[in-house]
C-alpha cells in the first residue's frame, strides 16, 4: 500500500463540516483519524449545523464524541450564499491561524467546503477534498470543481471521478480512489433497527416513501411552480411520506411555502433534519425516494431502492436501473412514482465503493509521499499544448527545408 511514516511528528487534521449530510459522510474518516495515535483531529462545525431551522445539528457532532470541536456560526439565516462564504472564510481563517493544522479536509460542493479550500490554499496548508471530480448539477458543480482546483489532495469515489480530475489538470499522483465514505456507514453496525428509528421519530407508518426537494439556484424564479407541482404529485399519489427539509440555497423559501400544505395531512411527516445513520435506516426500508437529493443517486442505488429523480439538479450524474428520471410537471412526477412502485427493488450498485473508505484514507495519510505533495500546484496537461505543437511543427518544417 506504499511507504508509511508511523514514528514521525503527530500531524493535525482539521475537518470542515457545514451540513447534516456532509458530516454523515465525513464521520467515518473523522473517526479513523480521531482514533489514530499518530494524528490529532479537530472538527470545524459551521453552516446549517448552527441553525435552529434545521434542528441545530451541531449537537450531532458533539454526540459523536469527538474531542476537539469548534463551532462557528456563519449565518443567522436568509443571507445570500456569497455572504455565507465570506463569513466562513473569515471564521475559518482565524481558527487556522490559532491552531495551525497540517491539513484541512473538506467534502463535496457546498460553500463551506469552498471556504476551506480557499483558506488552505492561501495560507499554504495542505487541503484534502473528499468526493471531487463528480458532476453535481446547478451551481454546486461549479463549487465542487473550484474546490478541487484549490485542493492539493483528492480522495475520490471511483475511477470515473479520478479521470475528471485528471481532465481538470490535476496531477495523477495527488488523486486517490477510496470510495465514498457514506458507504462505510451504510454497511456498518451503526445503523439502528427500523423499529428503534420509528420510535425515536414517532413514525407510525407501516409503509412509507421519502421525499426531499432542494432548490436549484439557476432556476430560482421557477422554484415556486416546481415546488407546488411536486407537492401536488405527492398528495395525489396516496402514499405515506417522510419529508425532509430542503437545504438553504437560494430559492428554498418557495419550497418551504409549498411544504406548508402538507403539515396537517396525516399521511405526511415533515422533518427539519434526520440523523444520518437514522436516515439511512429509513432509506433502506422505504418503498422509494422521490425528489432531487443526491441520496437518490448515490445511497438509494446501493440499497437497490427505486428513485424518482425530479428535474435538473442531478442532471448527467450516475444512472442506475433503479433511477427514474422525470421533469417538473405534476403528471411526470406522478408517472415516475407509479413506475418506481411497479419496479420494486433492483440489484445493488457498488459504483461508489464497498465500505472501506476510512481504511484507505488513513493508510494514505500515513504515507510519507502524501505529505511531500507540493503546495505549489501546476496544471498537468493531458495533451500537448497548442503552442508546443506549433513549435514542433515549425521545427519539423525547418529541418526538412
Amino acid at each position: 500500500m506504499g511507504s508509511r511514516s508511523l514514528s514521525g511528528p503527530r500531524r493535525k487534521i482539521l475537518f470542515v463540516t457545514g451540513t447534516r449530510a456532509d458530516f454523515g459522510k465525513l464521520k467515518p474518516l473523522i473517526r479513523a483519524i480521531d482514533g489514530a495515535a499518530d494524528f490529532d483531529c479537530a472538527v470545524f462545525v459551521t453552516g446549517m449545523h448552527t441553525l435552529d431551522l434545521y434542528g441545530h445539528t451541531q449537537d450531532e457532532v458533539y454526540k459523536a464524541g469527538f474531542r476537539d470541536i469548534h463551532v462557528h456560526a456563519n449565518q443567522a439565516g436568509g443571507e445570500p450564499m456569497e455572504i455565507i462564504l465570506a463569513n466562513t472564510v473569515v471564521g475559518l481563517s482565524g481558527y487556522v491561524e490559532e491552531t495551525r493544522p497540517d491539513m484541512i479536509v473538506v467534502h463535496g460542493d457546498r460553500v463551506e467546503a469552498l471556504a476551506g479550500t480557499i483558506v488552505g490554499a492561501l495560507r499554504n496548508v495542505l487541503v484534502g477534498h473528499i468526493e471531487g471530480g463528480e458532476i453535481s448539477g446547478t451551481v454546486d458543480e461549479l463549487i465542487r470543481h473550484a474546490a478541487s482546483k484549490l485542493s492539493h489532495l483528492h480522495f475520490v469515489a471511483n475511477e470515473e471521478a479520478a479521470q475528471r480530475l485528471r481532465q481538470l489538470g490535476e496531477v495523477p499522483g495527488s488523486i486517490f480512489v477510496i470510495g465514498s465514505p457514506d458507504i462505510d456507514v451504510m454497511v456498518s453496525a451503526d445503523l439502528a433497527p427500523l423499529a428503534d428509528v420509528k420510535a425515536h421519530y414517532e413514525i407510525a407508518f407501516e409503509n412509507y416513501a421519502i421525499a426531499i426537494f432542494h432548490p436549484v439556484t439557476t432556476e430560482a424564479e421557477d422554484m415556486a411552480v416546481h415546488a407546488e407541482a411536486f407537492v401536488d404529485a405527492l398528495i395525489e399519489s396516496g402514499s405515506n411520506y417522510l419529508v425532509v427539509y430542503p437545504n438553504n440555497d437560494y430559492g428554498c423559501e418557495a419550497i418551504f411555502a409549498a411544504l406548508k400544505r402538507l403539515e396537517a395531512r396525516p399521511s405526511f411527516r415533515i422533518f427539519r433534519s434526520l440523523r444520518f445513520e437514522y436516515f439511512l435506516t429509513l432509506l433502506k426500508n422505504a418503498e422509494l425516494i422521490v425528489g432531487n437529493s443526491s441520496a437518490g443517486i448515490r445511497e438509494a442505488p446501493f440499497y437497490g431502492l427505486p428513485t424518482v429523480n425530479v428535474g435538473t439538479r442531478q442532471e448527467n450524474r450516475y444512472h442506475h436501473p433503479s433511477i427514474v428520471n422525470v421533469g417538473y410537471r405534476n403528471a411526470e412526477i406522478a408517472a415516475g412514482i407509479a413506475a418506481a412502485r411497479a419496479m420494486g427493488r433492483t440489484r445493488s450498485s457498488r459504483h461508489f465503493g464497498n465500505g472501506d473508505s476510512h481504511v484507505r484514507f488513513l493508510d494514505i495519510l500515513r504515507r510519507d509521499a502524501t505529505w511531500r505533495v507540493s503546495r505549489q500546484k501546476q496544471f498537468r496537461d493531458i495533451f500537448a499544448p497548442v503552442a508546443l505543437m506549433a513549435d514542433s511543427a515549425a521545427g519539423a518544417r525547418k529541418a526538412s527545408a
